[in-house]
């Protein structure tokens, strides 16, 4: 006899969170436009943002904390009027500047709050 599930059990799925890796979200961007050099220009940009910013969060090396404070500037600029701006970028790629850019900003915060609580044990 099949199992009979209620409308909400059925959609719950669609509102959990999905994990997804930075790694397997480029390598998905990579192949999508793999022959777009220019998509594929603005895809390593932003990727070597996004890794410079999660890689060095806790850095203390001067110049490690260089690159996370400058991935971090360009992620929160909103300015438009450079060619690889993170907003020029992400719309180039298709991908919505706010929701990538709160998306880093609320990995960020959860990041800190776990590196606060393993530092007061």
């Amino acid at each position: 006899m099949p199992q009979v599930h209620s409308q909400h059990e059925n959609f719950t799925h669609l509102l959990q969170p999905n994990a997804l890796l930075p790694s397997q979200f480029f390598a998905a961007l990579r192949r999508r436009w793999e022959h777009e050099p220019e998509r594929r220009l603005l895809a390593a940009l932003l990727l070597d943002a996004v890794e410079c910013f999660q890689k060095n969060l806790f850095a203390r090396d001067r110049r490690k904390r260089q690159l996370f404070l400058e991935a971090e500037q360009w992620i929160a600029s909103s300015d438009r009027t450079w060619p690889f701006s993170f907003e020029n970028a992400c719309e180039q790629l298709e991908l919505n500047p706010d929701y990538v850019r709160k998306g880093l900003l609320a990995w960020k915060e959860a990041q800190l709050a776990k590196g606060m609580g393993e530092t007061s044990r």
